[in-house]
């Protein structure tokens, strides 16, 4: 990664890429790291030089690990949100008892 005035420079599968933005240069440099790691996994597994398919089949890993990642945040926020209403449940019964 190499900042200049023109926005961060950033190499993905020996490709040189400008990218401008208000993200910071670090994160920049942690999401070029991870795309071109995961091109060059699945070019050593698919064993595939055309560069237009290691992107999209990053592309589609990547967007895969997102969606189990959100299921999973999703899950956790149900759960989470059924907790709450239990605890609240049970809060109105025990104050009711009192009054």
């Amino acid at each position: 990664m190499t900042a200049t005035p023109d926005g961060i420079r950033v190499e993905i599968y020996d490709q040189e890429y400008r990218m401008r933005g208000d993200l910071d240069a670090e994160y920049i440099e942690q999401l070029a790291k991870l795309v071109d790691g995961k091109m060059r996994t699945i070019a050593a597994r698919t064993q595939t030089v055309d560069s237009l398919r290691v992107a999209v089949l990053a592309a589609l890993n990547i967007a895969d690990e997102y969606q189990q990642l959100k299921a999973k945040c999703e899950a956790v926020t149900k759960e989470a949100d059924e907790r709450v209403d239990e605890c609240a449940r049970r809060l109105d019964q025990i104050l009711n008892l009192r009054a």
